[in-house]
């Protein structure tokens, strides 16, 4: 079972890899952050010894830090690595160019959705960096994003206990995705759905 090997770490040691991986993979390292939290989230299910609150607090806190460690680096280095004399120049001029005028417009939405897009997840606290976001509208949308993202993904594969666990077993980390993507994206369109109807009742009204 994809918990078994984490039942024998005590609680505050599961507790602290779950904040390094995702704090690493958030600052912009290839490491698998988001399994964990859907990994640690299905062992607090089945083990009274993990929180869930504990573990959505922790993987929330690790994407803040983590995100900001990120733009800290895209701001000071970024830049020059995008600017600097070499192959592809023109082309990464360009694209710091339409990057600061995408932040400029979109900057805020595009800091908060990235916790759940893989790619941007890792990349997108270098390119706020990078293109001189203001680091306290990236700070409070970065963080309004890693609560939202680590409550979502966390309580989703919480509430989904032995039948995320036996989903990995059986069809791997793209099946147990694809559940916990479809669930959250049925709960978005169920909550559509119903503000819609009470919208349309009240005109009738």
């Amino acid at each position: 079972m994809i918990t078994d090997w984490l039942l024998g770490l005590p609680p505050l040691l599961v507790y602290a890899a779950l904040f390094a991986v995702v704090a690493a993979e958030s600052s912009g390292l290839p490491v698998p952050g988001e399994t964990s939290l859907i990994a640690v989230s299905i062992l607090a299910s089945q083990h009274q010894g993990i929180s869930i609150e504990l573990v959505i607090a922790t993987a929330a806190l690790a994407a803040i830090v983590g995100d900001n460690v990120g733009y800290l680096f895209g701001r000071h280095a970024g830049r020059r690595l995008l600017t600097r004399e070499g192959l592809g120049m023109e082309k990464r001029r360009q694209f710091l160019v339409r990057g600061e005028a995408f932040f400029e417009r979109h900057g805020s939405r595009a800091v908060f959705l990235a916790r759940w897009l893989p790619g941007l997840r890792v990349v997108g606290s270098w390119l706020a960096g990078a293109h001189h976001m203001p680091w306290r509208t990236f700070l409070l949308w970065n963080a309004l994003g890693g609560i939202a993202w680590a409550t979502s993904i966390g309580l989703a594969a919480y509430l989904l206990g032995h039948v995320a666990a036996t989903i990995f077993r059986t069809f791997g980390l793209v099946g147990l995705g694809g559940v916990v993507a479809a669930a959250l994206g049925f709960g978005a369109w169920h909550l559509v759905r119903r503000r819609r109807s009470q919208g349309a009742e009240g005109r009738v009204e």
